[in-house]
């Protein structure tokens, strides 16, 4: 209600900021909720940084960093909230997030569409970015919660503590908060957060690496101007005054500058106001002082000023390394400061004003081990810089007291990583509920309970043992490589195995269709899944409806000793030694619910019946505490087996051999399966990058038109090859490659591989006894 109440002025200052800076305008699409296409995942568990402006997208890039490398599955998306934040972003994190954009406003409606697009497995708040909706609907929607580099300053306390009944249920949203000081700790603790959720996580910031930080080049050569006795001041992030009284500090250092130029006339100064939108009233303030000064972005012009303004974004970090001295501003206006590590890392002798309300800590432990200097007003200000200048072992000593108190708290993005990394193992996305579908899944529940039943009262045993290979949930899950698998694990150890299937989408008069192994079918009379169990030679298959009937047509006709049942967890009327369930880990269950409002065939309680799990698509390194204790709920005994899809090879679809000069570095991708995604992240792991990517339906049964629309797509992209499934070559047309085609199309295959082959095979082999 507040929020819908501040609606008006929330729109009367975006329409301000917009006449303003017309950049502003482009922003309000994304804070509704309305992201670029180019942001959607493949899949849920993606992760979801909130860093809100420079100082937040700084701290961020090291934290992405590591994100990727210990969950390297997931994508990861920024959102910042200023347009400072989002070109620093641009700049910083391009090649390491997937994407950057800009946070919703706190409204359901435009927070609830970001989660939809992006399902986030985990949501990454930087610093003290308290929203109540966003914090709330990303719990619901099931994703893990957590704060890193928590802060509450002595400026911010009060406020919050009289807000104190409002954020308390905010708060406890959250799993876990690692504040950056025992103050902050405890600040977050008395407002209202869980103390079993808040431990200490120093500092991101103090991680910064100085090495990883680019002088640009011009400003090298500025700097280097009028021989090696000019020293270098970098007055950092300078602030216009907080209200009526208060210090101006671009007034502030050009003063002092022009009062020190006389004594020092080699000095140089680099002015970096804190905001762009302040580089004009810089320029102008030294234009109306007469001051000759250089622009940064129109450097080498005027590369004899004594005076450069920095009139750019993401570079200061690197000017810290040409500086002699530095002041950071934020300190002498009532501001609350800014971050004093960078300049602390490069060894420079760092100057601040009174006012470090932002950074309490920070601050106190540099005084204490007098590793920076602290000024009241412009006057000692000058007097500091005085002595700095002409006193070359002073400078040398606070900056490396500097450097050895910022280096000596490094540490904290390990920490955040792993923090991030055991949530995220624990956390599965749902999706929002929409209350006219959860009732139409009530009646397929129903449905389902029924023809259970009745399937039950009409059971058939054959007289081989049956083991079913089967999932959940519509949609790809890597089955039918898995039954592949475990048929050649059976034929290693001596058994027998055939196929039973029911031949989806094949077009036949056949009621039952029994073919040897390796026999010869058309896709139209096998449907493409059977086609590839036909085409492995591990075994006969019968492609029946009725899978008891196909059974026994299979054992009348040759000799198995075990039958593999594909696609068969709900086919209750064959009775089997034991099913194995498949759980697809990109996307475990299924939204939770049966169809329509999610895509589970049943509920979740049928997991009781699974003799064995095997986690498909599993990556290296990952646990999955979220899918095994979802597993353990509804069946504590079964034995969970973790398998992965691994790249077997290329095959030109159109000889059947494998391409001579081996897959195209450049190309495009088509497919028609349940859970597309498994594709295109296969072809990302082996750092192919489609121009294109077409999806079609599970089990699409490609048509001419559909071939002439890729082939238009590939003239336009400019490539040659489609890479595409084996299931996907079963289903194209007897004579695609007659047609006249610009492409060329091959083949990925993929293999099975099991973490515990042998645990699995000695499971299966006791299994049949």
């Amino acid at each position: 209600m507040a929020l819908w109440l501040a609606f008006p002025f929330i729109l009367a200052y975006v329409s301000f900021r917009s006449l303003k800076n017309r950049a502003y305008l482009g922003t309000v699409g994304a804070r509704c909720g309305f992201l670029p296409d180019s942001l959607a995942p493949a899949s849920p568990g993606s992760i979801w940084v909130h860093a809100v402006s420079v100082g937040e997208v700084v701290s961020s890039v090291h934290l992405v960093a590591g994100l990727r490398r210990a969950v390297p599955g997931a994508m990861i998306f920024v959102s910042v909230g200023t347009l400072a934040g989002r070109e620093i972003a641009r700049q910083k994190l391009v090649g390491v997030a997937d994407g950057v954009f800009y946070a919703p406003l706190d409204f359901l409606w435009a927070v609830r569409r970001v989660l939809r697009r992006l399902r986030p497995a985990l949501l990454i708040v930087l610093e003290t970015e308290i929203w109540p909706n966003l914090w709330r609907e990303a719990k619901r929607s099931g994703a893990g919660l957590l704060v890193l580099n928590g802060r509450i300053s002595d400026q911010a306390m009060p406020k919050y503590e009289n807000w104190r009944w409002f954020f308390l249920p905010v708060l406890r949203q959250a799993d876990r908060i690692l504040a950056q000081t025992k103050v902050s700790l405890d600040r977050f603790i008395a407002l209202g957060a869980r103390p079993e959720s808040v431990a200490l996580g120093g500092n991101l910031k103090y991680d910064f690496d100085p090495i990883q930080a680019v002088t640009p080049p011009a400003v090298t050569q500025w700097a280097g101007e009028n021989g090696a006795a000019g020293l270098v001041w970098v007055a950092a992030s300078t602030m216009p005054p907080s209200g009526e009284g208060d210090a101006d500090e671009d007034e502030i250092v050009l003063n002092v500058y022009q009062r020190l130029a006389r004594d020092f006339p080699k000095l140089r100064l680099i002015l970096v106001p804190r905001r762009p939108e302040r580089f004009a009233s810089a320029a102008a303030a030294m234009d109306k002082r007469a001051i000759v000064f250089a622009r940064r972005s129109t450097l080498p012009e005027r590369a004899a000023a004594s005076v450069l303004l920095l009139d750019s974004m993401g570079e200061l970090a690197g000017v810290f390394r040409v500086a002699d001295v530095v002041f950071v501003g934020g300190t002498l206006c009532r501001r609350g400061g800014h971050n004093i590590l960078e300049p602390a890392f490069f060894g420079k002798p760092v100057i601040i004003g009174p006012h470090m309300e932002n950074f309490p800590e920070i601050a106190r432990d540099f005084l204490a081990a007098q590793a920076c200097l602290s000024v009241s007003d412009e006057a000692a200000l000058e007097a500091a810089l005085r002595h700095a200048i002409s006193d070359d072992a002073w400078r040398v000593k606070v900056g490396e007291s500097a450097r050895r108190q910022a280096v000596a708290k490094t540490g904290a993005t390990p920490l955040a990583v792993e923090t991030a990394r055991q949530l995220y193992e624990h956390s599965l996305p749902r999706p929002f509920r929409s209350w006219l579908l959860a009732g139409l899944s009530s009646l397929w529940r129903a449905g389902s309970r029924l023809k259970r039943a009745r399937d039950l009262k009409r059971i058939q045993t054959l007289s081989l043992p049956v083991i079913s290979v089967g999932g959940i949930g519509v949609g790809g899950a890597g089955k039918t490589p898995c039954v592949l698998h475990f048929a050649a694990l059976l034929q290693q150890a001596g058994r027998h195995p055939a196929f039973l299937t029911r031949g989806y989408r094949r077009i036949s008069q056949e009621t039952c269709t029994v073919l040897a192994a390796g026999g010869i079918a058309t896709v139209e009379q096998t449907g493409d899944e059977a086609q590839l169990l036909l085409r492995s030679g591990l075994g006969p298959v019968a492609i029946c409806a009725d899978r008891a009937t196909g059974g026994r047509a299979l054992q009348s006709q040759f000799a198995a000793d075990c039958f593999v049942l594909d696609d068969g967890f709900q086919h209750a009327r064959l009775a089997r030694t034991a099913d194995i369930v498949l759980i697809d880990t990109l996307d475990p269950f299924g939204g939770f619910d049966v169809i329509p409002a999610g895509r589970l065939r049943e509920p979740l309680e049928s997991l009781s019946r699974a003799g064995a799990f095997v986690l498909t698509r599993c990556e290296p390194g990952r646990t999955y505490e979220g899918i095994l204790a979802v597993l353990r709920q509804h069946n504590p005994s079964a034995p969970v087996f973790r398998a992965k899809l691994e790249p077997d090879g290329w095959i030109d679809a159109a000889t059947g051999a494998e391409p001579t000069a081996g897959p195209e570095s450049r190309g495009a991708a088509f497919c028609g399966l349940g859970n597309p995604a498994s594709f295109w992240r296969t072809l990302s792991g082996l750092g192919l990058e489609p121009a294109f990517r077409t999806t079609f339906g599970d089990h699409h049964r490609y048509h001419p038109r559909d071939l002439r629309r890729l082939d238009d797509e590939a003239q336009h992209h400019g490539v040659t090859v489609l890479w595409t499934t084996e299931k996907d070559m079963m289903n194209l047309p007897p004579d695609w490659s007659s047609n006249e085609l610009s492409f060329r199309v091959h083949v990925l295959r993929v293999r099975v591989a099991l973490e515990d082959e042998a645990g699995f095979l000695g499971w299966l082999l006791a299994t049949l006894k």
